[in-house]
């Protein structure tokens, strides 16, 4: 609020005091004529009308010249005086309403949100009508993690003040945070009917629009905050963004380079711009912006931590960098398990936890391991967030668990109480830091033990996660420190896999697929953002030295295909040995990969779903194993398979073994049958195996916690029979 606009409410609360209602309440009228939606004015107006008793305390001049000072102190964000001073006048004038408002609102910029909660409550004692106290409350409390405590003072507030447009749009923040998306959306819409031009209100109503898969909408909201708040940074952000994950990149970049022309230090700003380029492989400047990456995130202000992983391969960092995102994004204090027994049961509790229990990557890797879990010493739920769907995927999950929750429109409270009444020990989360997450579930606290696996390829940073599923290979002993959760170190590689994944029985044919009759294929079918110059000169000098070779890659957006058509040109080769691969059906893809040679990984962001494919098909993959998870995985995987000898650590080695393995027939033959042999015997491939090593740990860590033991890391020993896969 405005030093002027304190200052009248002031006068206005003098005028009344003095019983002068007539002038105090044309200084309101006054004020609602410029600030309509003024929900202090309104409430203040309302208790000097004739038919209103005035609740307001009396202030005599000498105490309104004290407020004045601490007032103006404020105003000059000189905060600790004015705790000092409003202090010493509080022991005085205990009753004050006013000072404890401004005492409430002081400590509350200093961050110290339990004295700000304190004097807030404190005015409500005197006026617990006092729509302005109760707001500023609702805020205290969301800081802290109070959201339902939160979204109760505002519904005292809405209930006094129905028509305020500020306070639905505080109440719609609380429903969001709190996932009770479809709620949160009649908030917005609520703050819009009565402030149409609450830019706010638009950029979180696009916000929530965006995760309820409806990006078209969403850009219209994103396009709305910004026309009614030209200089809304974030709300620029969060369009270019929505745009971009239409597909619209260059009006994505568009987007970016405005706000950076206005604000050329906004961090977040360059760095979607440089993630939006990454993936239509325009890497116009690349190497300055990546030496920019390295401080965003570790000291600028937190961003999420997946956006780094393709470019940054440096565990410490991402560690920081998730550790600053998680406490910023999830200040929820969790839920006290109150009379939770420790008693040993019959079977152990697991409750997964996705948005992505349908036709989806993780499904097609995670399929085998629900039905491969033993009944008679585990009970299975899982939590489904994410869109409904009657999809292949979800009807075999469905016939494989033992319990299916869908819980897209219970808030995070209600999936924990929920979690809890079913008695859940071991929560697992599937998606970490990625897109649709519901971390906030976790950070409530749904389960004893907490455990993070598969969707997010680093650490979680939240102290709520206990452990995290892995393998020696993707943490090797001398990146241990850059993981905040202990370690469940599983046998073989920490990837599950479905040794069932069907491969479809339909011929393939190079010519079907727009590839040479004749000729070694290289592929990578890898996102295109993964890939960076580093990668792509290689993989053009390999062009270049291996006559009538192809290189096929994945088709993700035409501007992509061209740019890195002209980056072929630029390094001598023709575009058109670059092939790119249509979107196919999960079976028939499996099937065509049969047609590559040697599939080409990626460094920083390894080839993970798409590294386990192409060996599943029979198709040898070259790695690079490099720092962190997200670089180590495909490393992981061919030691689980068995071709340790596929794995390199430097670019010379990488390139001199992708060319001799496309200028050795023989050898890489050898290598072909092998892959092949090792998909029915590998432990990589041997989904029973995996589902004992998993279970071990289980069992594990739900004896630690019935005996209160010490949480320590977790060496499953590879202990178990190969399953005969018959694949």
């Amino acid at each position: 609020m405005s030093k002027s606009l304190e200052l009248r409410f002031l006068k206005a609360k003098r005028a009344t005091k003095r019983g002068e209602h007539v002038e105090a309440k044309a200084i309101y009228e006054e004020i609602l004529r410029q600030f309509p939606a003024n929900s202090r004015a309104k409430a203040d107006l309302a208790a000097i009308q004739p038919s209103t008793s005035d609740i307001t305390q009396y202030i005599d001049s000498a105490q309104d010249d004290e407020i004045e000072r601490l007032t103006s102190l404020y105003h000059a964000r000189r905060f600790e005086e004015v705790i000092e001073n409003g202090a010493s006048l509080l022991k005085r004038h205990p009753e004050l309403l006013i000072l404890h408002r401004l005492l409430g609102v002081t400590y509350a910029q200093l961050g110290r949100m339990n004295e700000s909660i304190d004097h807030l409550n404190s005015a409500l004692e005197i006026n617990p009508c006092d729509v302005d106290v109760l707001n500023n409350l609702g805020v205290a409390l969301k800081r802290i993690g109070q959201h339902a405590e939160a979204l109760i003072s505002y519904d005292k507030a809405i209930k006094i003040n129905p028509a305020d447009a500020e306070l639905h749009y505080n109440r719609g923040n609380i429903l969001a945070a709190l996932g009770r998306r479809s709620d949160a959306l009649a908030a917005y819409e609520s703050a819009l009917k009565f402030q149409s031009d609450h830019a706010g209100a638009y950029n979180n109503l696009g916000t929530l629009l965006e995760t309820l898969g409806r990006r078209p909408e969403a850009v219209t909201a994103f396009e709305q905050a910004v026309r009614y708040q030209p200089d809304f940074v974030a709300a620029h952000n969060n369009l270019g963004g929505a745009l971009g994950r239409l597909g619209h990149y260059g009006e994505a970049v568009a987007v970016y380079e405005r706000v950076l022309r206005s604000h050329p230090d906004n961090v977040a700003a360059r760095l979607n711009r440089l993630l939006t380029k990454a993936q239509i492989c325009d890497w116009e400047n690349i190497a300055g912006e990546v030496e920019f990456l390295r401080s965003t995130g570790v000291t600028s202000a937190p961003l999420a931590p997946l956006r780094f992983l393709a470019l940054d391969d440096d565990p410490m960092r991402n560690k920081i960098r998730s550790e600053r995102y998680s406490v910023q994004k999830y200040p929820q204090q969790s839920i006290p398990f109150v009379g939770t027994s420790k008693a040993e049961k019959e079977k152990i509790r697991i409750g997964y936890f996705s948005a992505d229990f349908h036709n989806h990557a993780t499904m097609y890797l995670m399929a085998g391991l629900f039905e491969q879990h033993d009944r008679n010493r585990f009970e299975i739920h899982v939590y489904s967030y994410g869109p409904d769907s009657d999809d292949e995927m979800r009807q075999r999950l469905r016939a494989a668990v033992d319990v299916f929750h869908d819980v897209r429109e219970f808030d995070d409270v209600q999936v924990v109480e929920l979690a809890r009444r079913e008695q859940i020990d071991i929560a697992v989360d599937l998606k970490g830091h990625t897109s649709n997450t519901r971390l906030g579930i976790f950070a409530l606290r749904a389960a004893p033990i907490q455990i993070s696996y598969l969707g997010y390829p680093g650490t979680s940073g939240a102290d709520f996660i206990d452990y995290i599923v892995a393998d020696t290979v993707v943490i090797p002993a001398d990146q241990r420190q850059h993981y905040s959760e202990k370690i469940i170190y599983l046998p073989g590689s920490y990837q599950v896999n479905d040794d069932r994944r069907p491969i479809s029985e339909r011929a393939m044919t190079r010519s079907q697929e727009g590839l040479p009759a004749q000729g070694f294929v290289f592929c990578c079918f890898n996102n295109s953002y993964k890939i960076t110059p580093t990668e792509f000169e290689i993989w053009m000098r390999l062009l270049s030295q291996v006559d009538d070779s192809v290189l096929w890659l994945l088709k993700t957006h035409p501007t992509a295909e061209n740019n890195l058509r002209q980056e072929a040109t630029r390094h001598g080769i023709d575009p058109t040995r670059l092939i790119f691969a249509q979107q196919a059906p999960q079976a028939e893809h499996l099937a065509r990969i049969k047609l590559a040679d040697l599939f080409l990984d990626t460094f920083a962001y390894n080839a993970h779903t798409t590294a386990s494919d192409a060996l599943w098909a029979g198709v040898p993959v070259l790695t690079l194993a490099g720092q962190g998870f997200a670089a180590r995985v495909a490393a992981s995987l061919l030691t689980a398979a068995g071709s340790p000898e596929m794995i390199t650590t430097t670019v010379v080695q990488y390139e001199r073994l992708a060319l001799d393995l496309a200028t050795a027939p023989g050898r890489l033959a050898v290598i072909k049958r092998k892959t092949v042999v090792n998909r029915k015997t590998s432990a990589l491939f041997d989904t029973r195996r995996f589902t004992l090593a998993l279970e071990e740990a289980y069992a594990q860590i739900a004896t630690t916690y019935r005996t209160d033991g010490p949480r320590n890391d977790i060496y499953v020993q590879d202990t178990f029979r190969p399953h005969d896969n018959n694949a």
